[in-house]
């Protein structure tokens, strides 16, 4: 087992961003929620702690706080930001509210470097988010470097290993960040850099054949990343004991289903069952406007089509496991605990939640892991780059990017429409640069002439933006020429469109999708 780094989320936004440049040094980190009792770290085996930002006052009275026993482990803690008050509150000495808060960029002078700041220069430029500041030390410690605004900027105490920051090293806009993690990593908690996905792979092979062991494992494959590289981790596990469910809804992109089954049947030899049930979907959507209901109705149906197909694959053999592509911002977002700190915990469709009258039980071997990961894990299975960089798509599908109620006559519009749209991205070079892609089909009709003749035919937007986790997004300048020529190609190829508009919203206060 290799080495574990806990970092206590105490709501922080960056509190994800730690954990992934953890293990970007090849060392195993994993989240906690912030009041974890000490005997669970214990069970783990952590090699040291690190307390999280986060958006409440160590000043409140029902701030969180963390078990005190961290403090009696033995091994290295490191504050971030309230990380570093709640250790200077908690260890006897002083917080107050900050005359001149400190949001942005500030210069960091390390006074004297000890261990976390070897190989570093005297000067830093950091990253500040807060408006409290320690004003008294605790007994034990003592200053080791400054900002403009705070003289304790970083505090330590070298002989329990404890150490506070007050800027955040773990987000690109702080010089040198990863290099003061690194230190903490290796210098003071003397971490052994063996987290790597060739081990994981070999981890993981051994635990799902040891789970399943005789027995066989259902996944609901969608094409998507995910679920893509889940089966094919499960597949190497456990070759043909495995069986993948693809649910074709008549929502799909362009020869969607044939690619899937081409990829999947042929290359990896998958057992693939495919449930062509287009016409179910789109009879129960007749009509309908609302998009939350257009959403529902999806949901819903595809879970009685897959429990549908369940129910047959059980007559037939001995199945005993549902496989889900659950990853660890997955797990994590979908924990509530009375007073998590967190603004907002939400429910994910991939966490819990399995239809009691399936009778399996889950399987997820992505579970410890991020996105990035996940896309390296599919590159190191030999997952072609077009399943492990393709852009995120709906569940709904295209469902959610036909304005309006749903006729397969429009859908065949925007499925072009999106092909050709795909493709030019794709020639540009822009596809894998871009977070997403993608036409809409707008219910509104607009007069155009092609040849000589007047048409009055069907609109079509494009959606182009650039992200890095979808919380916020900007449209992506793509170069005018790429433009013109997918908006040509979309007028001149596709029946029944003759204008193409181009969506310069960002996310906020707009959303990417636009249902």
């Amino acid at each position: 087992m290799p080495d574990i780094i806990a970092v206590l989320d105490f709501g922080s936004q960056y509190t994800q961003v730690i954990a992934r440049r953890i293990r970007e040094a090849d060392v195993l980190s994993r989240i906690y929620p912030y009041n974890t009792k000490v005997k669970i770290l214990k069970e783990n085996g952590v090699k040291g702690i690190i307390l999280s930002g986060g958006p409440s006052s160590v000043l409140l009275a029902d701030s969180p706080r963390p078990d005190e026993a961290i403090f009696k482990l033995g091994i290295p803690v490191l504050g971030i930001c309230y990380g570093e008050q709640l250790i200077a509150h908690m260890l006897g000495g002083k917080v107050a509210k900050s005359a001149r808060r400190e949001f942005g960029h500030g210069n960091l002078s390390i006074r004297k470097k000890g261990k976390l700041f070897t190989g570093l220069p005297k000067v830093l430029r950091v990253w500040n988010s807060h408006g409290d500041r320690l004003e008294k030390l605790p007994w034990g410690f003592e200053a080791v470097a400054s900002t403009e605004n705070s003289p304790y900027a970083t505090i330590q105490d070298s002989k329990r290993n404890f150490y506070g920051i007050q800027f955040h090293p773990e987000v690109a806009h702080s010089e040198m960040g990863m290099e003061v993690l690194a230190n903490f990593l290796f210098k003071i908690c003397k971490c052994k850099a063996e987290w790597s996905m060739a081990n994981y792979i070999e981890e993981s092979i051994a635990q799902i054949r040891n789970s399943v062991g005789k027995k066989r494992v259902i996944l609901g494959l969608s094409g998507g990343v995910d679920s893509s590289v889940a089966a094919a981790l499960i597949h190497l596990a456990i070759g043909r004991q495995l069986t993948c469910v693809f649910v074709d809804n008549g929502l799909l992109r362009l020869n969607e289903r044939e690619q899937v089954e081409k990829l999947y049947g042929d290359h990896f030899d998958l057992d693939l069952r495919v449930a062509k049930k287009s016409s179910l979907f789109l009879s129960r959507l007749k009509g309908v406007y609302d998009p939350e209901k257009k959403r529902k109705i999806i949901g819903n149906t595809f879970v009685e089509v897959f429990e549908q197909e369940v129910k047959k694959l059980k007559k037939k053999g001995d199945y005993a496991f549902l496989a889900q592509g659950t990853l660890y911002p997955d797990v994590i977002e979908s924990v509530s605990i009375d007073g998590n700190p967190a603004a907002l915990i939400k429910s994910h469709h991939n966490v819990g939640g399995l239809p009691k009258k399936m009778k399996l039980e889950l399987l997820e071997p992505l579970r410890e892991l991020f996105k990035d990961e996940v896309r390296e894990l599919g590159s190191e299975l030999g997952l072609p780059k077009e399943v492990v960089w393709r852009q995120p798509f709906p569940g709904p599908g295209l469902g959610v990017r036909v304005m309006g109620p749903i006729v397969k006559k429009d859908l065949d519009v925007l499925r072009k429409a999106d092909a050709i749209l795909q493709e030019e991205m794709i020639s540009a070079g822009l596809y894998y640069k871009v977070w997403q892609s993608f036409c809409v089909f707008l219910p509104v009709k607009t007069v155009g002439v092609m040849g000589d003749e007047r048409t009055y035919e069907n609109v079509v937007a494009l959606r182009i933006v650039e992200s890095i986790d979808a919380m916020t997004a900007d449209w992506a300048r793509v170069p005018y020429e790429v433009i013109r020529t997918i908006s040509s190609r979309i007028i001149n190829e596709v029946n029944g469109c003759n204008r193409v508009v181009l969506d310069i919203s960002s996310k906020p206060p707009s959303t990417i999708e636009w249902e």
